[in-house]
């Protein structure tokens, strides 16, 4: 007869010790290090301190570790009337995941002759293969001497554009946009540009809601419409004596239904080709283009805090049909819509594909 194995009794295997479950290492926190060279704009340097610093995890956990460097340690000096302490060399630049580089006035031979000093090419040289990069302003002529920028879109301040492209002519320069994204390279135009392209990373990296609360926390616009060319100073500017402020929120309230441009132009009591043009004045974009961003930014929401199914979202955020909802989603964000919530839902990690318009 073949032996039976019996069931311990309840005492006794209570008296016996339970195995404690395995602890799971938490993730490590993105590593973005940031590059100061002598003569940077110390608002530009604090950019990405500030907004990669505001984003955390549902568990209040820093999802970006952000540290400084120079290309030596020690002070650098500043546009402004002082000097920044900075700990660590230029070896800091090897263990990034992304590095930046802010905008610089005194960037000598790449700015006047598009090659890097002996001293910057040799900093440049940590950086690892596959790492992000990313420029702010003026930032860019860094990249682009390294040669990161050959063959792709890139971007920097208007008033510097033309400049630019003639000392990079391999590089496709867009003087028309506040930022462009390649996927890993990065580039914004002046100053405050700079702020939009470090909340679209964190949009790109950990969807809208992350980048919306780090834009509410740092008192920014989540995302700004147009381009550069609302920047631009005119010969002769045209007076704005009426804003669209007004029918935008009117929309907004309403983005699940039919909107007619007629229907805009009322809430400004202006005729709709004046509507029109008052418009893309004051936004760079059309009000059509204007109202499927906000739509899409709405649809991502969803996506992202809600189960509802596709076939809903679209017609919560006034595309109708869920053919129209992938059309548009697929446009902007560049995956489909149901790829974007598996990606980031519940804070999900990075992957998702986003363009900069």
């Amino acid at each position: 007869m073949e032996s039976q194995v019996q069931p311990q009794s309840s005492q006794q295997s209570s008296s016996l010790p339970l195995p404690l479950p395995e602890s799971l290492p938490l993730p490590q926190p993105h590593r973005v290090v940031v590059l100061a060279l002598a003569g940077l704009l110390p608002f530009e340097l604090g950019i990405p301190h500030r907004i990669f610093g505001r984003a955390k995890d549902p568990a209040g956990r820093p999802l970006y570790e952000i540290l400084t460097c120079g290309l030596t340690p020690g002070p650098v000096r500043t546009d402004a009337d002082f000097a920044v302490h900075v700990e660590h060399g230029p070896g800091l630049l090897a263990t990034a995941d992304t590095v930046v580089v802010p905008a610089s006035y005194e960037l000598g031979p790449v700015y006047d002759q598009g090659r890097l000093s002996p001293e910057l090419a040799a900093a440049l040289a940590h950086i690892r293969p596959g790492t992000r990069l990313v420029s702010i302003c003026t930032g860019g002529y860094v990249l682009a001497a390294a040669g990161y920028l050959d063959g792709r879109p890139a971007t920097t301040h208007w008033a510097s554009a033309e400049h630019f492209q003639r000392l990079f002519p391999a590089v496709r320069v867009d003087p028309g946009v506040l930022y462009t994204d390649d996927g890993d390279v990065l580039t914004s135009a002046g100053v405050a540009a700079g702020i939009d392209l470090c909340v679209h990373i964190v949009r790109r990296d950990h969807g809208a809601a992350v980048a919306n609360e780090v834009a509410r926390r740092t008192v920014v616009p989540p995302h700004r419409e147009g381009g550069q060319a609302q920047f631009i100073e005119r010969p002769v500017p045209e007076p704005q004596l009426a804003s669209t402020t007004a029918a935008r929120a009117w929309v907004l309230d309403r983005l699940h239904e039919p909107l007619r441009l007629s229907d805009l132009a009322r809430q400004e009591a202006m005729s709709v080709r004046t509507f029109t043009r008052r418009f893309r004045e004051e936004s760079g974009i059309s009000p059509g283009q204007w109202i499927t961003g906000q739509r899409v930014e709405r649809a991502r929401l969803l996506l992202e805090r809600t189960d509802l199914p596709v076939e809903q979202v679209a017609r919560e955020t006034g595309f109708g049909t869920a053919q129209s909802l992938r059309k548009h989603v697929q446009a902007v964000l560049g995956v489909s819509p149901t790829a974007y919530r598996r990606t980031f839902r519940e804070g999900g990690g990075a992957g998702a594909v986003v363009r900069a318009s």
